[in-house]
């Protein structure tokens, strides 16, 4: 087996403009599609339609090292239909381990090594293949896979063809490449945000919980002084700690319930939202949803900041602002999402709230929301004045 020289007289313009079309169309749908095998199946097709052959195929080595079959087309029924035939190694990857394979080369081999058995039994699912050319694939100088295209003829591909196939395993690369940087950048993100949210939901429940259960002992502390001589004062210290301890059950729920993603399972943001407007029919709420275009993917965990900020928002006007009509709308933009809670209720001093930065009784779920926004990169404009209801608006970039 031996890498071939091309004679200088077989060097010629292959097709001109057309090169260059499929080039452009390769690098368009390998910047658009995130799906990597895909987006290699998609270049195979492409790849063997220029060059007027039949089958291709893309080895890339996995996390260990061994090569695996990312996209194919058009394999011989032998090798097709028996997944475990592409398995192992052969006269190309050996060619390419072996440190031989700098650039994209003509492989002189009578058939693919992976058919020998097939020819010995004069097998005719092995269709040939007499005749192949092999890709190296780079990140930089890490070396990431191998891409063949082969023929059932002897036809030899010539220095251009093999020029076009180096940009192209290029172009394959860089995609490769990006797509791994991606996925390691939204792992990364996602374990700041988990921290993140973590981290918020432990002051949460010390805020509150934690301080609940202080003012309880207090309480009951007060009426075991007094049970002897004063037991009325007893009586009265026992029944705030009663409502206190009701409701800092009512919050440890309510924390329980924000960890789960339950009500955005299956639904999108949208339904998600109009489910929780409709979830207490003891208050009015109108729920407005403008889309002006079809409603953007978005990551599960704007999703799911988002609905915990309208829930937090919900629970202030009930519990709170004892608001009468609440107005909820969400509404996408080109590059934001933006969600507003509107209430009629008792209204608050913005400026002693954020001073206190949620010690006042009823402002835990201000900061709470604002934590949540921070953690998305968001801004949260908040109106209020005692009176005149609440105006809040969160916009979130996507």
């Amino acid at each position: 087996m031996q890498e071939s020289q091309e004679k200088p007289e077989q060097t010629s313009i292959l097709h001109g403009n057309r090169d260059l079309a499929v080039l452009y169309a390769i690098a368009g749908y390998l910047n658009r599609q995130v799906d990597v095998h895909e987006a290699l199946q998609e270049v195979l097709v492409h790849v063997t339609d220029l060059l007027g052959l039949r089958t291709s195929w893309v080895w890339l080595f996995d996390a260990r090292g061994e090569p695996i079959v990312a996209a194919s087309q058009h394999l011989p029924p032998y090798l097709a239909d028996h997944p475990e035939r592409m398995c192992g190694t052969c006269a190309c990857l050996d060619t390419f381990m072996e440190g031989n394979m700098e650039g994209a080369s003509n492989i002189n081999v009578l058939r693919c090594s992976r058919l020998k058995n097939a020819e010995r039994d004069s097998d005719p699912s092995a269709l040939g293949l007499r005749f192949h050319s092999s890709v190296p694939i780079y990140a930089g100088t890490t070396l990431l896979g191998v891409m063949n295209v082969a023929s059932e003829d002897w036809r030899e591909l010539r220095l251009e063809e093999l020029q076009l196939l180096h940009i192209i395993s290029d172009q394959i690369g860089l995609a490769l490449q990006r797509a791994r940087l991606s996925a390691e950048h939204t792992q990364a993100a996602t374990r700041l945000a988990t921290t993140e949210e973590r981290n918020r939901l432990a002051r949460e429940i010390h805020d509150t919980m934690a301080q609940g259960l202080a003012a309880v002992a207090l309480q009951l502390e007060t009426a075991d002084a007094l049970l002897v001589t004063r037991p009325e004062r007893a009586h009265d210290a026992i029944q705030r700690a009663l409502k206190l301890t009701r409701h800092n059950l009512e919050e440890a729920r309510r924390s329980v319930m924000d960890l789960r993603s339950a009500p955005l399972q299956d639904r999108t943001l949208p339904d998600a939202l109009a489910v929780l407007a409709t979830a207490d029919p003891a208050h009015e709420i109108h729920y407005n949803y403008q889309p002006r275009q079809r409603f953007p993917a978005l990551p599960a965990r704007i999703e799911a900041g988002l609905y915990r900020i309208a829930q937090e928002a919900l629970s202030n006007a009930y519990q709170h602002a004892q608001a009468r009509q609440i107005e909820i709308k969400l509404e996408a933009e080109e590059q934001w999402i933006n969600l507003t809670v509107r209430d009629d209720g008792i209204g608050f001093n913005v400026e002693e709230a954020t001073q206190q930065n949620g010690s006042a009784s009823g402002h835990f779920g201000l900061t709470g929301m604002g934590e949540r926004v921070h953690i998305l990169g968001g801004n949260m404009c908040l109106l209020s004045e005692p009176g005149n209801g609440t105006y809040i608006q969160i916009s979130i970039p996507y």
